[in-house]
């Protein structure tokens, strides 16, 4: 079967890829994603912060996703859901089995947006028993915001990363109880703006320098032990303290998918384990081209859809014959990690995480108005954007989210409003699910469309 383009991936990095090589003029165009829709993990990531960058606003996961998934269906993309990519030869002959049984596809081009996946308690050795009770970060998300379970009630969180800081908020609002987030590195690996808002809003304790050197328990988790660690990263004698908890979540970092990559001859970076790409992001093997996770893993959405469209562009390109364009040294604007400054207040409202100060009368550090609004809100009456699920009343799930912030104080009530109500089939994305939600002058708004919920539900 013929093809000038395939995409292997279909979450943003290969959305924006296929929608580049579209706008460049290749119409003979693939993308084969081995999930039944397209939007990759940005379809359980319910929170918002997403495109900031790309779209010039805050907006939830499944949003971001439904832009792009509209976007493709103006154009003549073929997108192949339910299909497996299985092998990628070296003379880029592409094997995928799907619902019309083992294809082969013999593109032009081939744009690699494989994503990365989690490490797991194998990946960093945990001692102890084999409990229930052990999940990664990524898998309590979708049991969370994707199936209504709720994994557990004394939950402790190991790593601390942007998705274990946004899970532990997460679960918190859900009504656990989140313990301990621990960090064996001296610092928080993820944004300040999310240690502010998903730890410090909520008293969520923060343990860093140290790790979780034991499992307990048989059937169930029933606690786990941490222990201080030192400059090496090696559990210190003496330092263990017990946790009792019935949830142990690992948040212990993500690797890029590169098996495929691998099998094509593609080599790989030592640095990242993720595809080696060149300044034009083709890979060793000419035509073959990688984009987002695939190569490194990034800290927003918005960096991996700038690189698929340097991707899709440049693909185009090859298969023209013409002149590639060269990457830019770098996507990314510096974004502040680690603890938040003492006796500041972080800005939440974008990646910067600017430390406020309150000086002469008036907000000092931030780099944009909206930073000094921010700071003066925050000392007079905070506010916080809510998130949350609703069901529906045909058994299935919704994801909501206020249309604009809710006094902080009020934050619990307004999920507990949301969670209690049963709501009609009827609500695409971004209309009105209920009107000023407990005279806050805030819509809570859906965030998906409810048929994507339906398909992630299992009864």
């Amino acid at each position: 079967m013929g093809q000038q383009l395939v995409v292997v991936g279909g979450g943003p990095g290969s959305m924006a890829a296929a929608l580049s090589a579209y706008e460049n003029g290749i119409r003979d165009i693939t993308i084969l994603e081995r999930e039944h829709r397209l939007g990759g993990i940005l379809n359980q990531c319910i929170h918002d912060g997403f495109g900031l960058i790309q779209f010039g606003s805050m907006i939830s996961g499944p949003e971001y996703a439904a832009r792009y998934a509209r976007m493709l269906a103006e154009t003549s993309v073929n997108v192949e859901t339910d299909t497996m990519v299985t092998d990628i030869a070296p003379d880029r002959t592409v094997t995928a089995s799907g619902r019309r049984g083992i294809r082969q596809y013999r593109p032009g081009a081939i744009v690699l947006a494989t994503g990365c996946r989690e490490r797991t308690r194998g990946a960093i050795a945990i001692p102890g028993t084999r409990p229930a009770g052990v999940f990664t970060a990524g898998v309590v998300q979708n049991l969370v915001n994707c199936r209504n379970i709720r994994v557990g009630n004394r939950v402790v969180i190991l790593g601390s990363g942007d998705i274990g800081l946004i899970m532990a908020r997460r679960l918190t609002y859900e009504g656990a109880k989140v313990l301990a987030v621990i960090e064996l590195q001296a610092e928080p690996g993820g944004l300040q703006r999310n240690v502010s808002q998903c730890l410090y809003d909520l008293g969520i304790p923060l343990y860093t320098r140290h790790t979780v050197t034991e499992i307990r328990g048989k059937e169930r988790v029933e606690s786990v032990v941490m222990s201080a660690v030192d400059d090496s990263g090696k559990p210190i004698a003496g330092t263990e303290r017990e946790i009792a908890c019935d949830t142990l979540v690992l948040s212990v970092g993500l690797i890029p998918e590169n098996d495929l990559a691998q099998k094509a001859g593609v080599r790989l970076d030592q640095r990242t384990n993720g595809v080696l790409a060149d300044e034009y992001l083709q890979t060793n093997i000419a035509g073959v081209f990688a984009c987002g996770n695939a190569k490194a893993v990034m800290d927003l959405v918005d960096y991996v859809s700038q690189e698929g469209v340097l991707a899709g562009k440049n693909a185009a390109r090859f298969l023209r014959g013409e002149p590639m364009e060269k990457r830019a040294r770098s996507y990314a604007n510096p974004m502040a990690k680690g603890l938040p400054k003492e006796g500041s207040t972080t800005c939440i409202l974008c990646p910067n995480g600017c430390q406020l100060e309150w000086k002469d009368g008036g907000i000092a550090g931030n780099r944009c108005p909206r930073g000094a609004e921010f700071g003066r809100q925050e000392r007079e009456a905070p506010v916080r954007s809510v998130t949350t699920v609703v069901l529906t009343e045909d058994g299935t799930l919704l994801p909501v989210r206020t249309d604009k912030p809710v006094p902080k104080d009020m934050v619990f009530e307004v999920i507990d409003f949301c969670r209690r109500q049963a709501v009609a089939v009827a609500h695409p994305l971004n209309s009105i699910v209920f009107e000023n939600v407990l005279d806050t002058g805030a819509n809570v708004i859906a965030c998906a469309d409810l048929i994507v919920c339906r398909d992630n539900y299992d009864g």
